[in-house]
C-alpha cells in the first residue's frame, strides 16, 4: 500500500474529527490516542436500527439567524478573522454565548486549511521516557493553542512506517520520537512527513533533530564504574533494531578499549521490566561485577530479580540504568543512571517545530544533548572478594581439588565387537598404585537404534571429581549422544538422527538414515585414533573419515582437556552438508561436533564478551564456558574451536543444555569429489565454577601441543 499526502489540508482534519468519540471536542494541549481501526472484521446478520440522536447543540445558521447576520460573517468571527465590523462581531459572539454555540472543528479545519493537532509518535508508550518527552511536547503546544495526538508502535518495526504515515495525514506536523525503523527507510520517509522533527536520532542535514550525546553519557557512568574499581562490565542490550542501543553499545566498546584493564561483555535483553528480571541468572554467571542496563526499565527488572535471589546490589553487583525515569530514585536501592532532561526534550522538539508551521525560519539543530550522571545507591566499590581474587593467576588450581598427573586411553576388547569400545583414565597425583580415574567412555554405537543414526560417541564425560557433563538419549531428544559427530544431512543421508526437516514441511521422520561404523582403532597413551565409514540409509559408503581423540592432564588448573579433530574425505564424489537454517528454519543451524550436556540445577553459558543463550548462539567466539551447579558442586565445561576453523556456535541453555560448532549455519557446506573437511573441538574440563577471565585463559591452552 502506498500513503500519499492529501491535496487538501481539510482532509487529515476530516478524519481526525472522525476518529475522536461522538460529541467530544479536544482542547488545545490535550493528547488524543491514534489506534489501528478494526479489519477484516465479518458484518453481523442483523443490524438493529438506528435512530438519529435529537440534536442538543446550536447551528451555525441558528446564531447567524439570533445575530441578524450571514452564515460566511459568523464563520469568519468565530474563526478569528479580523475582516468584520467590530459591532457586527460583538453580536455574533453575544448571540453564540446565549446559544452556547460551539464550533464544528471539522468545519473550522475546512476552513483554515489546517487541523491544529500535531501528532507525536513513540515506540512505546508504556515506557515512562517517552511519557515525559510527550508530556513536554503537549505543554508546549497546548500554550500555542495546538492538540497533541499520539500513536504508540509498540516495538513493531514493520509497522511503524504506516503508523507514522497514517498520524501524519490526520494532522499539521509530527514529532518522530526514537524511530526504530532502518536508517534508509527512514530518510526515504522524511520529506513525505514535514514538517517534522526527529528526536533520538542522527540528524539528516534537512529535518530539525534534536540528538543525545550517549557518548558523553556512556563515558561518564564506565569513569563512574572504573573510579568504584570495576574491570568487568556487561551491557544488557537494548531491542537491536533500536538506533539509541547500538550508538550505546558503540559508546561503550570504545570506552572500555580506551580504559586500561576494562573488559566489556554483551548480553541481549530488551526494553522491559520482564526483560531485565529473565537476565538475572545470565548476569550471575557473567561474573561481571557492575551491569550497564539499556535502560531504567531493564535496570528495575534486574533489581527485582536480585533481591529475590538474595543477591546483595551494590554489595555483590552493581547496576547503572539509563533515561533517568521519575521512579529511578525510589528503586530498592535507589538506581544510579545517566539523566536525560525528557520534559524539556520534548518542549525543544515543539520549538523546533513550530517554525515549519507557522512559516518561519528553522531554527538550527542544539549541539548533542549531554546526559548527566546520577549517583545513587544502587553502585558501589567492587566486591573485595573480587579485589582479592585479581591477585591469583587466572585458571589457577583451588587448594581442595586434587589434580590429575597423567591420562590415558584403554581398548575394551570385552565388547566381543571387531572395533573395541575404549575408555580413558586418569592418574591422580600421590597416588601411583590407584588403578586410575574413569573419565570417559566412548562406544562404537553399534547397539542403537536404526533411526537415532548409530555413530560412535563419548558417555559418560566425567570431570576429575567424578561428576558427568554428558546425556544420553534424553527423554527431549532421544537421538542426542553425548558427544558425536553428528550432522542432520549429507547429501540427503541424516547422521543426526530422528526427523528431517524439510522445506514447507517442517521436521518429518524419513528413512533416510545412515550410520557411521568406526573400521579400525588405535590408542596410544593419550591419544586414540580411528578410521570410520560413513554410510547411507542404503549401507553404501559415502565419505571416510579420519578421527583422532587426544587428551592431556593440566596440573597446575586441575583440570584435563580432550581434542577431537575430525577430516572428512570425500573419496566417493562430492558432498553436500546441510542443516534446518539451510532448509527455511532460521537459527537453526546445527550439525557437526555435537556436546549434549547433562542436566544441572543452574545452567549459564558465557562466551568472549558474552553472556547468556542469545548472545553466543549464532557467535563466532573462538570459545564456549558452559557454567553449572549440583547441589553444592559446580563445574565449568569449556568448549574451544580450533584457532583457524571457527564456525557459527549452535547453542542451547533454555530448552536443554547442549552445543557445537556448526558446518552449516546458514548456507550448505559443499566439498568437491576428492576434498575434505575439516571439523575439531577441544574440551578443558573443571570442577568449579569459571568466570570469563579464567575461561578466556584455560580456552588459550586448549589447542597448545
Amino acid at each position: 500500500m502506498s500513503h500519499q499526502r492529501p491535496q487538501h489540508p481539510g482532509t487529515a482534519a476530516l478524519d481526525a474529527a472522525l476518529a475522536a468519540p461522538a460529541g467530544t471536542t479536544p482542547d488545545a494541549g490535550t493528547t488524543t490516542a491514534l489506534r489501528p481501526a478494526p479489519v477484516d472484521r465479518p458484518a453481523p446478520a442483523e443490524r438493529p436500527e438506528r435512530t438519529r440522536p435529537r440534536r442538543t447543540t446550536a447551528t451555525i445558521a441558528e446564531v447567524a439567524d439570533a445575530a441578524g447576520v450571514s452564515r460566511a460573517t459568523v464563520s469568519r468571527v468565530m474563526n478569528g478573522r479580523d475582516t468584520v465590523d467590530a459591532d457586527l462581531a460583538a453580536r455574533v459572539r453575544e448571540a453564540a454565548d446565549r446559544l452556547a454555540y460551539r464550533p464544528s472543528n471539522v468545519a473550522r479545519s475546512l476552513s483554515l486549511g489546517r487541523t491544529e493537532t500535531v501528532a507525536v509518535v513513540v515506540p512505546d508508550l508504556a515506557n515512562p521516557m517517552f511519557q515525559q518527552v510527550l508530556r513536554g511536547v503537549a505543554a508546549a503546544a497546548g500554550d500555542a493553542g495546538y492538540r497533541v495526538l499520539v500513536a504508540d508502535t509498540a516495538e513493531h518495526v514493520d509497522d511503524e512506517q504506516t503508523v507514522v504515515l497514517d498520524a501524519r495525514l490526520r494532522c499539521d506536523a509530527i514529532v518522530l520520537v526514537s524511530p526504530r525503523m532502518p536508517e534508509r527507510a527512514l530518510r526515504a520517509l522524511l520529506p513525505q512527513l514535514r514538517p517534522a522533527v526527529l528526536v533520538n536520532r542522527a540528524p539528516d542535514g534537512a529535518t530539525p533533530t534534536l540528538e543525545i550525546d550517549y557518548a558523553d553519557g556512556v563515558a561518564q557512568i564506565v569513569d563512574h564504574l572504573v573510579g568504584l574499581g570495576h574491570r568487568h562490565l556487561l551491557y544488557l542490550a537494548g531491542p537491536p533494531e533500536s538506533a539509541s542501543h547500538r550508538r550505546r553499545l558503540e559508546a561503550l566498546r570504545v570506552a572500555a578499549a580506551h580504559r586500561e584493564g576494562v573488559r566489556l561483555s554483551e548480553m541481549p535483553a530488551g526494553a522491559s521490566v520482564d526483560a531485565g528480571y529473565a537476565a538475572a541468572a545470565d548476569v550471575l554467571a557473567s561474573r561481571a561485577t557492575a551491569v550497564v542496563a539499556y535502560n531504567d526499565l531493564v535496570a528495575f527488572g534486574l533489581l527485582a530479580r536480585l533481591n529475590e535471589l538474595g543477591v546483595a546490589v551494590p554489595g555483590d553487583v552493581s547496576i547503572v540504568g539509563f533515561d533517568d525515569i521519575e521512579l529511578a530514585r525510589f528503586a530498592t536501592p535507589s538506581l544510579t543512571t545517566a539523566a536525560v532532561p525528557q520534559v524539556d526534550l520534548g518542549r525543544l522538539a515543539w520549538a523546533h517545530l513550530q517554525p515549519g508551521l507557522t512559516g518561519g525560519d528553522p531554527m538550527p539543530d542544539p549541539a548533542p544533548i549531554a546526559p548527566t550522571l546520577a549517583v545513587r545507591a544502587s553502585s558501589g566499590p567492587v566486591p573485595p572478594s573480587v579485589r582479592l581474587a585479581r591477585r591469583d593467576t587466572a585458571g589457577a588450581a583451588p587448594a581442595d581439588v586434587v589434580p590429575l598427573v597423567d591420562v590415558r586411553w584403554v581398548l575394551d576388547a570385552a565388547d566381543g565387537d571387531d572395533v573395541p569400545a575404549a575408555e580413558l583414565v586418569g592418574r591422580v597425583a600421590d597416588d601411583a598404585t590407584a588403578p586410575g580415574v574413569p573419565l570417559v567412555r566412548y562406544a562404537t554405537g553399534a547397539d542403537l537404534p536404526p533411526v537415532h543414526s548409530p555413530r560412535p560417541y563419548l558417555h559418560p564425560v566425567h570431570t576429575a571429581a567424578g561428576t558427568s557433563v554428558t546425556d544420553l538419549s534424553p527423554v527431549d531428544h532421544r537421538h542426542h549422544y553425548g558427544m558425536s559427530f553428528a550432522v542432520p544431512v549429507v547429501n540427503g543421508t541424516s547422521y543426526w538422527g530422528g526427523r528431517t526437516f524439510l522445506r514447507d514441511e517442517g521436521p518429518t521422520l524419513l528413512p533416510n538414515h545412515g550410520r557411521q561404523v568406526p573400521r579400525s582403532r588405535r590408542a596410544d597413551a593419550g591419544t586414540l585414533a580411528e578410521e570410520i565409514a560413513w554410510l547411507d540409509e542404503r549401507g553404501a559408503d559415502l565419505l571416510r573419515e579420519e578421527r583422532t581423540l587426544g587428551a592431556a592432564a593440566w596440573t597446575d588448573a586441575a583440570a584435563w582437556v580432550l581434542r577431537w579433530s575430525s577430516t572428512l574425505h570425500a573419496e566417493h564424489g562430492d558432498l553436500r552438508v546441510e542443516s534446518p537454517a539451510t532448509n527455511g528454519r532460521p537459527q537453526a543451524g546445527y550439525g557437526g561436533l555435537f556436546w549434549r550436556l547433562a542436566a544441572a540445577d543452574t545452567t549459564a553459558v558465557l562466551g568472549d564478551g558474552l553472556a547468556g543463550e542469545a548472545a553466543v548462539h549464532g557467535s563466532t567466539s573462538p570459545w564456549l564456558a558452559f557454567v553449572q551447579r549440583r547441589g553444592l558442586a559446580s563445574t565449568t565445561l569449556v568448549l574451544v574451536q580450533p584457532p583457524a576453523q571457527v564456525r557459527p556456535w549452535f547453542v542451547r541453555v533454555a530448552e536443554y543444555p547442549g552445543a557445537g560448532p556448526a558446518l552449516a549455519w546458514d548456507a550448505p557446506a559443499l566439498v568437491p569429489a576428492g576434498g575434505t573437511l575439516a571439523a575439531g573441538l577441544a574440551a578443558v574440563l573443571v570442577d568449579r565454577a569459571l568466570d570469563a577471565d579464567e575461561a578466556a585463559a584455560l580456552a588459550v591452552r586448549a589447542w597448545e601441543a
